[in-house]
């Protein structure tokens, strides 16, 4: 009901902005939230076809969900749905078939869980949507939207190689799965037009409704990674770095993930869990604003005299860490400006070193995400990196993809097809004084940290070797 209602305010707040002209509006698609789902009954698709105008969007859902809750990318409640399904399928078919081993944030596993914690909610659910999807049916007319293969790539049940349900693994997940989920098309299909809800309550022409996808998917096309060589790297809530690829590719750690793209391609990601918000916890620690936070960089020599800090305030996603917790070595915690460059150290190397699948050629990196206007951070990422980065003045590169692709599905469909270069053309635009070049000095300082964060890593986890010798002969080294 939540999604519902924040879209209906969306809608109401463009329409009485009264800077927008609504009758340019020409095509319409979305970006939402990743691994969502949503749990429908059999008058849903009705219900949503024949919206009153009159009526409040929510007033008129009070009995279309199966599920009260709509389970996101935090949950990590079903490692023994995604341990099953391993089982009875094999851990490499999974990750060959789908992109993605097992996780417990992925709609299949949850649907598992779903299906064996409430057999009678299960069995009145007669669509599961994305977040995607139903918010696309929310706006079209029919109220039933097919999702993409972007967005459908993130639910371990999707052949990649097909862009279709994979027979086998959605057998296995769930019992009569398939009618229940929605049909996959093309993230150039226009489905349908706005309904009458939004012509007549809002105002909205009938404007063409383009698939929606996922944040992902959507943030490939709006951060402008259209070619190889260029990565994007997120610095959100969690920090995400992600990569076209012309070709699917996995990870043969298993961390990794390959999701269709909007393009027709692919695109490798790789999500690290405690982002912004153990930035955050950092900052917080020791009493900081955001101005403080980038002077402790500024102030601090990059390697910190190989000192780290692992920050794994929650469990981790990559690597996979299951006991939250912050592990320091020969870091005084007491040292709140080595703290700071620590987490961010941290972060980066991490991020470079469980991307390698990716390939190794990295000539730019694309940064968008709230932490990237702090111009310490995407030093640092310039320099473990060894790429230049830029910064982008669209913040939000996901809403972005999303109206491109709109628009890219638009001119497709009047007989003008656009090529993606085209497409993003004077949208993607960096910011003129955000190239930031390596700087080669602080290139070898982090060729030589990289192996010590490694260690401290295999130690913490896996009771590797001890890494205090590495960090003794580090700051032994001239500067």
């Amino acid at each position: 009901m939540m999604w519902a209602e924040a879209l209906d305010r969306m809608m109401a707040a463009l329409a009485a902005d009264g800077s927008l002209d609504l009758s340019r509006i020409a095509a319409v698609s979305g970006s939402a939230q990743q691994h969502g789902s949503v749990y429908c009954t059999a008058v849903a698709a009705e219900r949503l076809a024949s919206l009153d105008p009159a009526r409040p969007l929510s007033s008129q859902l009070t009995d279309v969900f199966s599920r009260s809750d709509s389970p996101i990318w935090m949950d990590a409640s079903t490692s023994r749905q995604c341990a099953a399904i391993t089982a009875l399928v094999g851990e490499d078919t999974l990750q060959r078939v789908t992109g993605s081993r097992a996780f417990e944030r992925f709609t299949g596993p949850q649907i598992r869980k779903y299906a064996e914690m409430d057999p009678e909610g299960y069995a009145r659910t007669s669509r599961i949507h994305l977040v995607s999807s139903f918010l696309a049916s929310l706006l079209v007319a029919g109220g039933d939207a097919p999702v993409d293969p972007g967005d459908a790539s993130g639910m371990n049940l999707m052949d990649l190689n097909t862009a279709s349900w994979a027979e086998g693994l959605v057998h296995a997940t769930a019992p009569d799965l398939e009618r229940r989920l929605p049909v996959v098309r093309p993230s150039s299909t226009v489905i349908g037009t706005l309904s009458a809800y939004w012509v007549q309550r809002y105002g909205f022409p009938a404007a063409r409704v383009v698939a929606w996808s996922g944040d992902n998917p959507c943030s490939l096309v709006g951060a402008g990674l259209i070619e190889p060589g260029v990565r994007g790297v997120s610095l959100g809530t969690s920090d995400t770095v992600f990569a076209y690829e012309q070709e699917p590719a996995t990870d043969p750690s298993g961390s990794g993930h390959v999701f269709a793209s909007p393009t027709g391609q692919f695109m490798a990601l790789t999500c690290f869990k405690n982002g912004s918000l153990a930035r955050e916890r950092i900052r917080d620690d020791y009493s900081l604003d955001w101005s403080g936070f980038a002077d402790a960089l500024r102030k601090t020599p990059p390697g910190n005299r190989g000192r780290v800090l692992l920050p794994w305030f929650e469990p981790e996603i990559t690597p996979p860490v299951a006991d939250g917790g912050i592990r320091r070595y020969g870091l005084d915690p007491s040292d709140g400006p080595a703290n700071v460059r620590g987490i961010v150290e941290a972060q980066v190397l991490s991020m470079a070193r469980h991307t390698r699948w990716m390939g190794d050629h990295v000539r730019r990196i694309h940064a968008t995400g709230g932490a990237a206007v702090n111009q310490e951070i995407l030093h640092i990422l310039a320099d473990v990196f060894n790429a230049e980065v830029y910064r982008f003045e669209a913040g939000n590169s996901a809403a972005l993809g999303a109206a491109l692709r709109a628009f890219h599905a638009d001119t497709l469909r009047q007989g003008r097809p656009l090529r993606w270069p085209e497409v993003i053309k004077g949208f993607v635009v960096p910011l003129e004084t955000s190239g930031i070049p390596p700087n080669p000095e602080h290139v070898q300082t982090y060729a030589a940290v990289a192996p010590i964060h490694a260690a401290c890593e295999s130690h913490a986890l896996y009771g590797g070797g001890d890494p205090f010798p590495l960090i003794a002969a580090f700051a032994r080294s001239p500067a």
